[in-house]
């Protein structure tokens, strides 16, 4: 057997379907729709949307099979991926690569498979819609325009789900992408006892930025801002841009100090940026630090609350001198 391919830069793959945040989800008639269709069209007894992450493929829709997962190493899709055409297999046992697979001499016992990839919005494969039979068989071009129109109409929707979770000018995660990200993150905190802490933040002075400069300025002053985030920040965390200048981080296994040095870094690459940029502006932000206690905080949102209101005392003790700008306290 042929191990399905694990390459180099597959890790940006997965984190592209992990920011969907569609793994483990209930089934959705959006996707049912094309197995229920693609069985019907092609007479066969199995169709899937097949989602393949670091060691599994996962259904997220299944007409014709029990199972939800398969390990990634036997599946046909971990193979599919990484072409760009439909993968197609007319009698698996007598494919060297398949012939003694356990999905080939164990049920669903496959002879017949053909898998079209689906791929993110930004051209990562993410898995494929694919059709099994347990007989031999072989698709006429007309038979593989099908696949791929189907393949095609599922592509769209992970691209709505992916719309809907993400923000479109900065590439990082909306409010509604955070909130499904976070609460995950703080269950799990909760469930093993550890640490987290929410930073909001807010850029200063965003509105003359647009006023003065244009409003193209203005977005590009939103990706850097955002671009520094994915360098600076942990894979763990999780941010995102909830609002028209505010952003927020969910740091785990964290408390409020450590936030602090996180941030101080980020704001020494921010001050880096604006040393040598040579903008008209200079980016500024005001933030708010809060940790995360389960007996008071017990959502997402009730946490960001809290975050918002120490970013807004930092902005208003800014103004009254108290602190220098950059959330210290002034020395007396």
């Amino acid at each position: 057997m042929l191990t399905a391919p694990t390459p180099a830069g597959d890790e940006q793959r997965v984190a592209a379907l992990h920011s969907l945040n569609i793994l483990d989800t209930l089934p959705e008639e959006r996707f049912d729709r094309l197995t229920r269709l693609a069985r019907r069209v092609f007479e066969v007894p199995i169709a899937l949307v097949s989602l393949v992450d670091e060691n599994r493929q996962w259904f997220k829709s299944r007409a014709g099979l029990d199972a939800t997962e398969t390990p990634r190493d036997i599946s046909f899709c971990g193979h599919a991926i990484h072409g760009q055409q439909v993968f197609e297999i007319s009698d698996a046992s007598l494919d060297p690569r398949f012939f003694d697979n356990p999905l080939v001499t164990e049920n669903p016992n496959i002879r017949f498979y053909a898998g079209c990839p689906l791929h993110s919005m930004d051209g990562n494969p993410l898995g494929t819609l694919c059709i099994i039979d347990s007989k031999p068989r072989q698709l006429n071009n007309e038979e593989l325009e099908t696949l791929q129109d189907l393949a095609l109409m599922a592509e769209r929707e992970l691209a709505a789900l992916q719309l809907a979770t993400v923000d479109e000018l900065t590439g990082i995660s909306n409010r509604r992408g955070f909130g499904m990200l976070a609460n995950k993150s703080l269950k799990y905190c909760a469930r093993n006892d550890l640490k987290a802490a929410l930073v909001y933040l807010d850029l200063n002075k965003f509105k003359p930025i647009n006023d003065q400069h244009g409003h193209a300025e203005g977005d590009k002053a939103l990706i850097v801002f955002a671009d520094l985030m994915k360098q600076l920040f942990r894979e763990s965390d999780v941010f995102a841009r909830v609002g028209g200048d505010e952003f927020v981080v969910l740091l785990t296994d964290t408390d409020k100090l450590q936030a602090e040095h996180l941030i101080g870094r980020f704001q020494e690459a921010l001050d880096q940026y604006n040393a040598t940029a040579g903008n008209p502006y200079t980016i500024r932000f005001a933030h708010g630090v809060v940790d995360y206690n389960r007996f008071r905080h017990n959502s997402i949102d009730s946490l960001m609350a809290d975050g918002d209101k120490m970013m807004y005392w930092q902005k208003e003790h800014t103004a009254l001198g108290k602190l220098d700008g950059r959330g210290s306290r002034r020395l007396k």
